[in-house]
């Protein structure tokens, strides 16, 4: 599994995309659109607007405290994986293509989905959308193109190679 060491955590603090300060001020960029979304807060504010996104990742946790109101996507796939905090797992990655290869998908994180962002970004075709919560800030809106896939890929690099039992 990948592990982000503590010095490079302030590089993944700054928004990664335009930062909106409500999710109501994305919703028009959206018409169209292939939608991710990454965080129980965002995917629980578009479903609330009968937004559907095509995969919503989740761990049924905001700023480390329960969300109360995790979102119940009916109709998609749900796929679990393992993923813990500051980490990138395979399973994790696994479980982004999986969802990738046939949408819409519900991907549960036992864990901690925050950079899920990254590999997701990576593995997204060119013009579909990734919205994730920015803590205190509001939603950041990532379009994929090569241009994006590249900066995760810098950021990926950050990440080091930890040997454990876990996936």
């Amino acid at each position: 599994m990948l592990h982000l060491p503590d010095e490079f955590r302030d590089l993944f603090k700054r928004p990664f995309g335009i930062l909106f300060p409500d999710i109501t001020d994305v919703i028009p960029h959206l018409a169209g659109k292939i939608v991710y979304t990454v965080g129980d807060v965002v995917t629980d504010s578009l479903l609330s607007r009968g937004i559907y996104p095509d995969i919503a990742v989740i761990d049924g946790y905001t700023m480390r405290s329960p969300f109360l109101k995790t979102p119940l996507y009916v109709g998609a796939r749900q796929i679990r994986v393992v993923n813990p905090a500051g980490m990138i797992t395979p399973d994790l990655i696994a479980g982004l293509e999986e969802a990738l290869s046939d949408p819409p998908a519900l991907v549960f994180v036992d864990g901690e989905e925050d950079l899920a962002v990254i590999p997701l970004v990576i593995a997204s075709p060119d013009g579909a959308i990734v919205l994730y919560g920015q803590p205190n800030e509001g939603v950041v809106l990532r379009e994929i193109d090569e241009t994006a896939r590249q900066k995760a890929r810098v950021l990926f690099s950050y990440f080091v190679t930890e040997n454990t039992s876990i996936k």
